[in-house]
């Protein structure tokens, strides 16, 4: 199915704002803002669409609008605390937006921003130790170390897409191990069969010649059992008549004596 114009507009623009929001942003910063109104608009007008996509693609679209939404409504949030806990319930996409990501844009900006918050709740549990005076050289220490946080969530994200791509090429080889010996093995069954076959046929031809051969036997046995049968019954009659004729010359040349 070909993917519609107002749908390429939504990806490209959902690519947008995910690209913004990994981003490290100012509270002036507006575009993701005004950029996740507009995606909400086109994504009603998407649904409404004669040439809209599958249910299952709508169902992620919808996702990663909402996962944007949830991501602007913790960011407004006070508290590091309250910021952290509103991105544990946020569910980022799970399929990526386009063809060049190895993972979901919004998973990766889950992750990050969960590492933001987490760095946020340790400079502010630190802090509140400290006194006024050891709080300006705390906020300077916090503001030197937060390129410092970022190295160590990239460094993190790295290792986690590390881990996930070292996973897949298992999964990969694990299913390229399974089809060989799924191959091998339909193979030898297929090799197994084929000798069945023949020597059921050879099986099937040496009883048709022994069935050939029997009937032939049975003809010639009934055959000769026919002529015997003639020839004792011949022998029969031939032996009858000659002694009822020699019992008719025997009374005549020997006649009763008086």
């Amino acid at each position: 199915m070909a993917v519609s114009r107002l749908e390429i507009n939504f990806i490209r623009l959902l690519s947008r704002c995910e690209s913004i929001a990994s981003e490290k942003r100012g509270e002036a910063e507006w575009r993701l803002e005004k950029y996740v109104g507009a995606l909400e608009e086109m994504l009603v007008a998407l649904k409404k669409s004669s040439s809209k996509p599958a249910p299952e693609v709508l169902i992620d679209y919808n996702r990663k609008v909402d996962f944007l939404k949830g991501l602007l409504e913790a960011e407004k949030l006070s508290s590091p605390t309250e910021k952290a806990l509103a991105n544990q319930f946020l569910a980022p996409g799970r399929t990526p937006t386009i063809a060049s990501e190895r993972m979901p844009a919004s998973k990766t900006v889950h992750m990050q921003t969960k590492a933001r918050c987490t760095g946020e709740m340790r400079n502010e549990l630190m802090g509140t130790a400290l006194s006024s005076t050891d709080n300006k050289e705390t906020d300077l220490r916090h503001r030197r170390g937060v390129p410092l946080d970022e190295r160590q969530s990239a460094a993190e994200l790295d290792a986690v897409l590390q881990h996930h791509h070292n996973l897949q090429e298992k999964l990969a080889e694990d299913m390229l191990s399974l089809a060989r010996n799924l191959k091998n093995n339909t193979l030898a069954a297929q090799n197994i069969i084929k000798q069945d076959n023949q020597t059921l046929a050879q099986s099937m031809r040496h009883a048709d010649l022994n069935f050939e051969k029997l009937k032939t036997e049975s003809e010639r046995l009934e055959q000769h059992t026919k002529k015997s049968v003639n020839w004792v019954l011949w022998l029969m009659l031939i032996l009858v008549c000659f002694t009822f004729i020699s019992m008719i010359l025997f009374i005549r040349l020997f006649p009763k004596l008086r």
